[in-house]
């Protein structure tokens, strides 16, 4: 596929680092924007170059000095505050994520050969974060009326396709889960990282999120890869919006025992905490489990980055009363041929154990106990 070359923006993020490992199994030419490189396999080849793309005269400068130019773009970049929830409505973050976008994107554009852009948005699209919202959620739906950097974006992306005379495709994926660390809205690490912190302090491990269960969706970060490879290329694609899911729903409560299984630790009753005030109180207890399991030299929250926050918003930590249920259809995106699932146990499963062989947690050796991969 020597004709084809996809950038991917935003590289070392849990998408990114997906979508490199699938489109260079497709037998894709890949080159790759973001600060810090990648952590894919070590016989993924792909091009990285260092940059932070809110960096608007850096950002086209690499643009420029791509060889040969990208024929398609998949921007899974975003930034956020630090206070994530209270992040998705301000006016500043959504101008950065605009800006960034653009700063890709235009010179990207007005350089010729770009045939194809896809980017990211998710259930906030729906007002999920703000109000009830249909049950299922569809793609046809109206835009929702409120501020949000997705409409910023999109915007923006449909008036430089015009433009420039390239297709495009918006996915919206839900709550994305894979090996990941350092990130914003990641739960394995948090998960494994409490589940470590409990083996070593005796702390139980129960699920944080007290006796309200919502019934949640999830979607694989190797499903949304998948998507992107297919939505490059696919003619049904174009110009169209895709939610995307593992297929299934779970309930976190429901779905603790495994999580305790994958962690090597044994499960407790519900346990209701703030995980966002309770884990970094024991980075000093992280330390030394690190210094025990050889893990990586990585500080707690080096591991967690900000996912220990968004822990308490999916975990429904503080909860009283049922919310009003956020789910998506995926009917859209199958009809139109892509109808890849995942078994959402199995995913945590794997992210878990990648996570440990990559050093950057412990593994399980049976309920009670854990140890480094090495």
């Amino acid at each position: 596929m020597s004709a084809v070359r996809v950038l991917v923006a935003g590289a070392s993020g849990l998408i990114g680092t997906a979508a490199i490992a699938a489109f260079t199994a497709e037998g894709w030419d890949v080159a790759a924007f973001s600060r810090r490189p990648p952590e894919v396999d070590g016989s993924v080849r792909f091009d990285h170059v260092s940059v932070d793309l809110t960096d608007a005269v850096a950002t086209r400068d690499a643009v420029a000095a791509l060889s040969p130019r990208p024929t398609h773009l998949v921007y899974a970049a975003a930034y956020e505050k630090p206070d994530l929830v209270a992040g998705w409505s301000d006016p500043a973050q959504m101008a950065t994520n605009r800006a960034m976008l653009g700063n890709v994107l235009v010179p990207l554009a007005a350089a010729g050969g770009l045939r194809h852009a896809t980017v990211l948005q998710g259930t906030k699209a729906y007002g999920a974060h703000l109000h009830p919202i249909p049950i299922p959620a569809r793609e046809r739906a109206p835009r929702d009326d409120h501020e949000n950097f997705y409409w910023h974006q999109e915007d923006l992306l449909r008036e430089l396709a015009d433009r420039h005379a390239f297709d495009w495709t918006i996915l919206r994926p839900v709550q994305v889960v894979g090996p990941a660390y350092g990130a914003s809205y990641c739960m394995p690490p948090v998960i494994g990282v409490f589940a470590a912190l409990s083996a070593a302090t005796g702390m139980p491990f129960g699920f944080p999120g007290g006796t309200i269960h919502p019934v949640r969706q999830v979607v694989d970060a190797r499903l949304v890869a998948g998507a992107l490879v297919w939505a490059a290329t696919s003619p049904a694609a174009r110009g169209e919006h895709f939610n995307l899911t593992n297929g299934e729903v779970f309930s976190w409560h429901e779905l603790w025992p495994a999580l305790a299984d994958a962690t090597g630790v044994a499960p407790a009753e519900p346990r209701p905490m703030s995980l966002a005030d309770e884990l970094p109180r024991l980075a000093g207890v992280w330390e030394d489990i690190v210094a025990k399991h050889r893990l990586r030299p990585l500080s707690l929250l080096d591991v967690l980055g900000r996912s220990h926050q968004y822990a308490d918003y999916t975990f429904g930590h503080g909860l009283t009363t049922m919310p009003p249920p956020a789910l998506v259809s995926t009917v859209k995106v199958k009809q139109a041929g892509f109808t890849q699932v995942y078994d959402t146990e199995v995913t945590f499963r794997d992210a878990l154990r990648t996570l440990a062989e990559r050093r950057v947690l412990p593994g399980p050796t049976g309920a009670g106990r854990m140890i480094g991969s090495r």
